[in-house]
């Protein structure tokens, strides 16, 4: 595959800029090229400046910004002194940026400045100095953020060569705070090695090519953007294209058009919420068309039909559309299947740097996330003797040195061999490719002591027609569905009735709950039948990775 090389973040940065000096490297989307020779000039400057203000190796660099070139030029800056890299995501509150920075002992943060005023005045006193990640200016102390665009770049004329550290591979090089969905966030030590094998490892399962162009939607601050959205197409010389403005639909798809990327990584909410507002109406927006997608032969030819829209919407080249972060919708998965689209599925966790699993375009099962990554050893642990079922647990070199200042918890997580436990629960097929049940955490016991897994209902539930998303939890003993129904839908089938609009949202609301009630326990097993079904006004507060916040709603 390529010749080895010590694995650390400075080593594959320096390969890169050297043998794809001339290719366009990280750049906003529709803007002028951006060499990976400037990139590695740009991030020789940011370096010579930390290590002016003081950085040394080992110290802690927090980011705070949404996704930019600028990222990409920091986040190598950090590794070129020998410091650890502290990416913040952007939808953390303000004390949870606060203990972080507390807790990391950041000396140092860049930051962006529509993200700025998260930085409370506490903050900020916590941090010997903060750089405005859009042109590396110092920002005074005391600053206003209607300021920040008057402050001047602080970036030395000269890179001083001697702000090069020698990093070893299980050398420190990020410390990734967790957003979970049970509200519990911990700071996971990855090293060098975490990550440049990872990065390495990828390529076992896709091919990158200089031609690649990526586009960034996921926060650079999550694992799976960053290792696999990130250092994956910088180690092989691809493109990143990075928007403006977060990306709701009019800005994403001119950026598809003008970009037309070959590779796109993203969470199962947002194809499964393209599917259900989008694609799924269109197919039963008449009896004729509902009866046809009921039928697996005229089902399958929809399906390719709208698939094939679906991939000129994306810019018409793509050959691998990642899904990570969540469990696939198995309806959703179906369409994508069936309609032949380049998606790919992958499994792992933060704590992983972060694949274990993947399945590429042409290899994907539907309900499975595929193949042990080459390197990663997968076990189930306490298999049921039925159904095969038990704990996912790996080993490998991507596997986390521990939580940050907990070693308490970092032993709860590894095994006495030393494998880690993922907390999820699955099996393996004959073919050796991974099902994953749910999270051991949201597994309800029965009355009678069955595994219930709520995400399984909730994939019958969102497949219902006029459903959204649901979250299905356990109170008092019962098997409550919270959903949350398409009201733009609803309007629009129900709109003839010619009755005041809210009115009639609110009866239809409550009609098509009981039919949705009605048509779960008819197709879930008797233990997982749901016995109240309630209507979830607002959407589901939602991780960056747009999982659900489970603890939230328990």
């Amino acid at each position: 595959m390529t010749k080895k090389s010590k694995l650390t973040i400075s080593a594959l940065f320096n390969e890169s800029v050297k043998n794809y000096s001339n290719e366009k490297s990280l750049v906003f989307v529709g803007e002028e090229n951006y060499t990976y020779q400037q990139l590695g000039n740009d991030a020789k400057l940011v370096a010579t400046l930390l290590s002016e203000l003081g950085v040394v190796k080992g110290d802690k660099v927090a980011i705070l910004s949404t996704n930019m070139p600028n990222w990409g030029v920091a986040f190598f800056a950090i590794s070129i002194v020998g410091a650890v890299a502290v990416p913040i995501l952007p939808d953390f509150h303000d004390n949870e940026i606060k203990t972080i920075i507390k807790h990391s002992e950041a000396k140092v943060m860049f930051v962006s400045s529509g993200l700025f005023g998260s930085l409370t005045t506490e903050s900020q006193q916590l941090l010997d100095q903060i750089i405005l990640i859009e042109n590396f200016a110092l920002v005074p102390k005391n600053v206003k953020a209607k300021n920040l665009d008057a402050l001047k770049s602080s970036l030395p004329s000269t890179v001083n060569e001697s702000v090069f550290v020698e990093v070893e591979e299980e050398d420190l090089a990020s410390i990734i705070y967790t957003s979970g969905t049970t509200g519990n966030s911990k700071g996971v030590m990855l090293t060098h090695k975490n990550l440049a094998w990872t990065t390495q490892q990828c390529y076992t399962l896709q091919e990158i090519k200089t031609s690649d162009r990526f586009i960034s939607l996921l926060p650079l601050s999550h694992t799976l953007e960053n290792t696999v959205g990130f250092l994956l197409p910088v180690k092989y010389g691809a493109s990143i294209h990075y928007l403006r403005k977060p990306p709701v639909p009019s800005v994403l798809l001119p950026a598809l058009e003008v970009v037309k990327p070959t590779i796109m990584l993203t969470v199962p909410l947002i194809i499964e919420k393209v599917f259900r507002s989008k694609i799924y109406p269109a197919f039963q927006k008449s009896p004729v068309t509902r009866f046809l997608y009921s039928l697996a032969p005229t089902r399958k030819v929809l399906n390719k039909v709208a698939a094939k829209k679906l991939y000129k919407t994306f810019g018409g080249e793509l050959r691998f559309f990642g899904i990570g972060g969540a469990k696939l919708d198995p309806t959703v998965e179906r369409f994508l299947y069936e309609g032949g689209f380049p998606y790919a599925i992958g499994y792992g966790l933060t704590e992983t740097s972060p694949l274990l699993a993947g399945a590429t375009p042409g290899k994907t099962k539907i309900g499975s996330t595929g193949i042990a990554m080459e390197g990663v050893h997968l076990r189930i642990a306490n298999a049921d003797p039925v159904t095969g079922e038990g704990e996912i647990q790996a080993k490998g070199e991507n596997v986390m040195r521990g939580y940050y200042k907990a070693p308490e918890i970092t032993s709860e997580v590894f095994t006495e061999d030393g494998w880690f436990k993922t907390g999820d629960r699955g099996s393996f097929d004959k073919n050796k490719m991974l099902h994953i049940k749910g999270r051991i955490k949201t597994m309800i016991v029965g009355a009678s002591g069955e595994n219930i897994y709520p995400e399984e209902i909730e994939s019958v539930i969102n497949k219902m027609r006029f459903v959204l998303e649901s979250l299905v939890i356990e109170k008092k003993g019962k098997l409550v569905a919270m959903i949350h129904l398409n009201m733009e839908e609803i309007e629009s089938n129900f709109q003839h009735l010619k009755l005041e609009a809210q009115q009639y949202i609110n009866d239809k609301s409550e009609e098509i709950l009981k039919e949705i009630h009605k048509k779960v326990n008819e197709e879930v097993n008797k233990f997982s039948r749901i016995q109240q079904v309630v209507l979830q006004s607002d959407p589901f507060e939602k991780t960056p990775t747009k999982k659900i916040k489970r603890f939230l709603y328990a």
